[in-house]
């Protein structure tokens, strides 16, 4: 199936400031994950932001921060944001059937929402280039299994080219100018 701009929005899972550090690759995921929210936010695409215990991890870093809508973000406790009863109503009140996952860790937050939104009818895009872990082999076998239970695998180019559907648009052509060199 095909990412439908009008259908799917974008879900940032606990890229936090006390975590980040530790992370596989940081500064890649952090890059590649700020490019697609850039984009989201050219294209006006719902944009929602989880935050993982942010008194003990901190709040969601800086680079991101500040492009993420701050009327969009949702405090959990619970590691899938779907068990978490705040997001499960800001999630499912968007009336959207396409989630596009991206953030931290893999094999934890990432992974066990990937599976709740899947198990609830909804179509799950995990961006294989916007997640990590601290371990990279969790990151490996958290994508091995999300695969395996259904779950679209795919990259940030993918999400972009099907959210902006065609060519020879003024937001194409700003888009491929300013983020596709």
């Amino acid at each position: 199936m095909l990412i439908h701009p009008q259908k799917s929005c974008l879900l940032v899972v606990d890229i936090q400031e006390k975590l980040a550090p530790a992370i596989y690759e940081k500064e890649e995921l952090i890059q590649n994950s700020k490019w697609l929210i850039e984009i989201a936010n050219i294209l006006d695409i719902t944009i929602m932001t989880s935050e993982q215990y942010p008194q003990g991890i901190g709040h969601t870093i800086v680079e991101l921060r500040d492009i993420l809508p701050k009327d969009q973000y949702m405090e959990k406790t619970h590691f899938s944001c779907m068990a978490e009863p705040s997001c499960h109503k800001m999630i499912h009140d968007s009336n959207l059937e396409q989630v596009i996952v991206i953030g931290t860790e893999s094999h934890v937050c990432v992974m066990q929402t990937a599976i709740d939104l899947k198990q609830q009818g909804l179509e799950v895009y995990v961006v294989a280039d916007c997640v990590s872990s601290r371990n990279p082999n969790d990151k490996l076998y958290a994508l091995e299994r999300m695969r395996g239970c259904g779950i679209h695998i795919v990259t940030r180019e993918m999400v972009a080219f099907e959210w902006m559907q065609k060519s020879g648009t003024e937001t194409f052509r700003r888009i491929s100018k300013e983020y596709l060199r």
